[in-house]
């Protein structure tokens, strides 16, 4: 048995590493173990980073593709696969370089292997060695699921590792999911090329959204040439030699599609069921989900849990915020304030883009609290107009007596850049009367904003 830590944490991705830094920069002897065969974690390895790039480059295609529509002569414009594979590893590599010294200098101890509890205090690793800690931070992740459907566990499937190490266009590509991944990267399979089909359970896609929000994004997915069902019931996936088969009900019609490739996009699940967790007294929701109270202490108290293994929101920034929280908790910082939900950030970088912050109208309606909401179409804004970006709208929504803003919810271009029109005011308890003493430049996509703010405030007024 080494000497104790005071804190111990076992995954070095955005949780675990913020987690880690906390620790130290407090005068605790830290130590992070992470036995992946790469540093660096799921947003700059295998997600966030990898994916936005491939978007971005798919979303330059695409606009070069659209030349006619402004005007210009290009004759031809095709993705060159093994050189956007080229560009995306030379750019992880970077981002990944970074977060990996940064493990390697920081002053904690970094073991380079996997963990699994015997007791609440005590990790045994890979190695055979054992470690105990007071305090230990579960930041492991999560990983691909694989649901109980027909045929899927015996297909051959790619999943999101395999599409953002592609270095050829695959001719055919049906996805299954319709959430945030499967969007994404359903969108950049097809602006590289390839012919998509998606076959999504729920009614529609990106369903923990609003409906009218996912209904835009699905609109310009079909109109894009995407090929999209929702509402479906999958009754078997088989494979043949020229590819895997997915029959499923849809609209009381029995459909059938065959493509070169399938793509599991049915969401993750956490990565927890390697840690013995139960010798830990930790509990967890059916499917592994660690529970946490708002200090990100577990059902042990000494344990505490961060990031996609406990969620509620797969989003880094909340990871980071929930690893600082609980190494100041572990260390006895006093007057702490755990994660502020109604502050809510979360991107859908499609295109449109989709973008929301706050409380959001669907919650609101559940807590039975009252609200004024108002909305204005991209397809009716100028800027919007002159760049044919005309998917979508920007919508407010705001206390009813004084105006002070809830939340935002944004479909449409740069949806992720323009939501962040709203963060700071929501923080600061900014009414719609304060952001329109500011000023606002036309033409910019920015200012449609304003035109949700005037009918809220109009409405106030007139009362």
């Amino acid at each position: 048995m080494t000497l104790p830590y005071d804190f111990l944490v076992l995954g070095g991705g955005s949780a675990g590493f913020n987690a880690a830094r906390v620790a130290v920069s407090l005068g605790l002897r830290t130590a992070i173990v992470d036995g992946a065969r790469q540093l660096g974690g799921l947003c700059i390895l295998r997600g966030c980073m990898p994916s936005k790039t491939l978007l971005y480059m798919a979303e330059v295609l695409h606009l070069a593709q659209k030349g006619k529509t402004f005007g210009l002569k290009i004759p031809s414009a095709h993705a060159d696969m093994k050189a956007i594979h080229v560009r995306k590893q030379a750019m992880i590599a970077d981002f990944a370089g970074y977060r990996q010294r940064a493990l390697a200098t920081g002053k904690f101890d970094l073991i380079r292997v996997h963990a699994r509890f015997l007791d609440p205090y005590t990790v045994e690793l890979s190695t055979g060695k054992r470690l105990s800690a007071k305090h230990i931070l579960i930041g492991t992740g999560s990983k691909v699921s694989v649901p109980p459907v027909p045929g899927l566990a015996t297909a051959k499937f790619w999943t999101s590792d395999d599409v953002l190490e592609l270095d050829f266009i695959p001719k055919s590509v049906i996805v299954l999911g319709g959430g945030i991944v499967a969007c994404e990267l359903s969108q950049f399979l097809h602006r590289i090329g390839s012919r998509v089909t998606i076959v999504q359970r729920s009614p529609n896609i990106l369903r923990d959204h609003s409906e009218d929000a996912s209904c835009v994004v699905q609109r310009a997915f079909v109109d894009e040439g995407i090929e999209l069902f929702a509402g479906t019931t999958v009754q078997s996936i088989t494979q043949g030699r020229h590819g895997t088969t997915v029959t499923f009900l849809h609209g009381g019609k029995r459909i059938s599609r065959r493509a070169a490739y399938l793509f599991n996009a049915l969401g993750r699940e956490p990565h927890t069921a390697t840690l013995n967790l139960v010798a830990a007294g930790v509990r967890t929701r059916p499917g592994g989900q660690i529970l946490i109270n708002r200090w990100q202490q577990t059902s042990t108290p000494h344990i505490y849990a961060a990031g996609d293994c406990s969620g509620p929101a797969e989003i880094v920034h909340i990871a980071i915020q929930q690893g600082e929280l609980a190494a100041r908790h572990a260390a006895g910082v006093r007057n702490l304030k755990p994660v502020d939900y109604s502050l809510l950030l979360n991107v859908v970088f499609t295109d449109p883009a989709l973008a929301t912050v706050g409380r959001l109208e669907r919650e609101l309606d559940e807590r039975g609290v009252k609200y004024l909401v108002a909305s204005y179409p991209f397809n009716d804004h100028g800027k919007s107009i002159l760049m044919d970006a005309t998917y979508g709208y920007v919508k407010v929504i705001a206390e009813p007596k004084r105006g002070r803003i809830l939340g935002a919810e944004i479909v449409g271009k740069d949806a992720g850049e323009l939501i962040h029109l709203f963060s700071g005011p929501i923080v600061m308890r900014a009414t719609v009367f304060d952001l329109l003493r500011a000023p606002w430049y036309h033409p910019t996509l920015a200012e449609i904003v304003t035109y949700p703010l005037e009918e809220i405030a109009e409405k106030i007024l007139s009362r």
